[in-house]
């Protein structure tokens, strides 16, 4: 499930990020926004990896989730909420704000506002799903950078991510923003494993 995106130990975390960018671009592996550059890529058959993350059976029993606004969550985001999952999206004008959701149409954050209500705290979450731009076979996660969740949650509930297999790396050359317990893929599932003691 893992592709070699192998870097040498010590490279920072953003030129990995630059790694991870120009092989999806390269490889035409994602689609808008492109260049992927800077964002959480949009990668291809992310609804694959989003069908595979919810009917996991860790992740298929809870109710209410906090979900990333990124492109490359929207199938997540509409899929649960077709399956009667309560979603919590940040809200893109008021800091600290969500948006609560329980219906589909608001999936798109262009609907939000007419579908969803804004709320200060996410009440009732059970688990957390996060964009990432690479993670490793650990749950290591490395994001873009900045913004929404950047350094995880801190929210009390396990986190998960979604990823293409050029996303996926035996272990991150550079510190990690945040660990998360599952990753979705195209292919699967993949559950995080503890590090080895050395």
């Amino acid at each position: 499930m893992t592709v070699n995106s192998a870097a040498p130990p010590g490279t920072t975390a953003g030129a990995y990020r630059e790694q991870i960018w120009t092989a999806l671009l390269r490889a035409r592996a994602c689609g808008y926004p492109v260049p992927p550059h800077g964002h959480h890529p949009n990668f291809t058959h992310a609804r694959r990896a989003a069908h595979a993350l919810l009917t996991h059976p860790e992740v298929a029993a809870l109710r209410v989730l906090v979900v990333g606004p990124e492109r490359a969550l929207l199938p997540l985001r509409t899929l649960a909420l077709r399956a009667g999952v309560t979603v919590y999206v940040p809200h893109q004008k008021k800091e600290g704000w969500y948006w609560r959701l329980t219906d589909v149409a608001g999936a798109r954050l262009s609907a939000m506002p007419a579908v969803g209500e804004a709320v200060r705290t996410p009440d009732g979450a059970q688990g957390a799903v996060l964009a990432c731009v690479a993670v490793d076979g650990h749950g290591a996660r490395l994001g873009k950078g900045f913004g929404w969740g950047a350094r995880g949650l801190h929210l009390g509930v396990p986190e998960y991510t979604l990823a293409h297999p050029l996303m996926m790396t035996p272990a991150l050359p550079c510190p990690a923003d945040s660990r998360v317990a599952l990753i979705g893929t195209p292919g699967g599932m993949i559950a995080a494993q503890p590090r080895p003691e050395p």
